[in-house]
């Protein structure tokens, strides 16, 4: 990471089409809810017609030392890794190098035979089934590879690893590969949407065909390119007094909460969850995919490839019950790393048909809206269920400011 950051240019909100007196209820909400101590802190981005029209930090950065929360705070972004992650494996998409629709076992033969779990399945062999076909390279990105993250109640969830984060803290790649590929699949691959490792089973892929670590990768092909200099996977000691802390306590359950130490690298670079960024760095990546892939003379992806990415990806072949039942989910289907918006109606929060965000399990959260020609980035390290609630009160704060 170097220190110098790089923001898009500024406008005054008027003439982005936003209130600025609407705007200030932004501050007011998030004050609020500074007090109620359900989040230490936060910093919003807001870009419209590729112009910074809202910048702001609220709160503290580390609520036990009473430091207060600066603009360039950086964040532990989680599952916010995921759609940096799809951008890299359409990078080599548009270089011939990889096909979206070719079996994962083309580049990752540990995956290349796996088996299906019938209903009950406990990880045994007499319990499981022929796939029917072998995931793929879609199907890593839209979360039906049959996959999962180790959350729910039946005797297979509870034997998969429980996170990005905790499989990268555990395991190297290689050995993440062998325990996943000995375990049956949840689903028949492309028959249901699962939310899932599938984004670090890609970012392994990407280092197989790129032949280099993810990390580096992303630093060259992507973060260096679009000026997101203090983005990566580990916080360098000389921005650790701008890495944010959490509340000791989920405001929620008031149990001891923590997120992982950002300042430590993982044994491997997991493409789901385990980057770290700023708002404004994440909100030129965000930019970036708002403007059909190009921000600032540089070309990341093609204009059809992000129109690709950020289509609706799950088809009425698709199981979609688990996608709606995340909270802010119903309505959207899935894209390629990111939800998309079906219409303007259905979620439980305002948008338009075609907004395409995705958030992290630490609190953070983006979105862009395409027909508003709209970025916003919410960085906060609030990592309890909470978080649902500050994604809808940021859809609400914003939108309401548009003229």
């Amino acid at each position: 990471m170097a220190p110098a950051q790089k923001a898009l240019p500024s406008g005054e909100p008027e003439a982005l089409g936003f209130s600025r007196e609407r705007l200030q209820r932004i501050a007011q909400a998030l004050d609020d809810e500074i007090a109620r101590a359900t989040l230490p802190g936060a910093v919003v981005a807001i870009a419209r017609h590729g112009k910074l029209a809202y910048y702001e930090s609220f709160g503290l950065l580390d609520p036990a030392a009473r430091v207060p929360m600066p603009k360039d705070a950086i964040f532990s972004i989680a599952s916010m890794t995921k759609p940096i992650t799809a951008v890299a494996a359409l990078m080599l998409y548009e270089e011939g190098r990889l096909m979206v629709n070719e079996p994962v076992g083309k580049y990752l033969p540990q995956l290349g035979r796996m088996r299906v779990g019938t209903p009950g399945c406990d990880g045994t062999p007499a319990m499981t089934v022929d796939a029917a076909r072998q995931m793929t390279v879609q199907d890593l990105m839209r979360h039906t590879a049959g996959v999962s993250y180790g959350r729910g109640n039946t005797p297979l969830h509870k034997i998969c690893p429980i996170s990005s984060t905790w499989s990268a803290s555990n395991w190297t790649g290689a050995e993440f590969l062998e325990r996943l590929g000995a375990l049956p699949l949840h689903y028949q691959p492309g028959s249901a949407w699962e939310y899932s490792l599938g984004l670090d089973v890609l970012g392994l892929l990407v280092e197989k065909v790129a032949q280099q670590r993810l990390r580096d990768f992303l630093a060259q092909r992507l973060f260096g390119p679009l000026g997101m200099s203090d983005t990566g996977y580990v916080v360098p000691p000389a921005a650790l007094a701008r890495y944010a802390k959490v509340l000791p306590n989920d405001p929620l359950t008031r149990e001891p909460q923590t997120i992982r130490d950002g300042t430590k690298l993982h044994k491997f670079d997991c493409g789901g969850g385990c980057a770290l960024s700023t708002a404004i760095d994440y909100l030129r990546f965000a930019q970036m995919l708002l403007n059909g892939g190009e921000l600032d003379g540089v070309r990341v992806l093609g204009r059809k490839t992000v129109e690709y990415m950020t289509a609706d990806h799950l088809g009425p072949e698709v199981d979609a019950t688990n996608l709606r039942n995340y909270p802010n989910l119903n309505g959207y289907g899935f894209g390629l790393g990111v939800a998309v918006r079906r219409g303007g109606g259905i979620s439980g929060v305002a948008s338009s048909r075609g907004e395409f965000h995705w958030a992290g399990s630490t609190g953070t959260y983006f979105w862009v809206d395409p027909a508003e020609a709209l970025a916003v980035v919410f960085m906060a390290h609030a990592p309890g269920a909470v978080r649902y609630y500050h994604r809808q009160l940021m859809h609400a704060l914003v939108l309401q400011a548009l003229l």
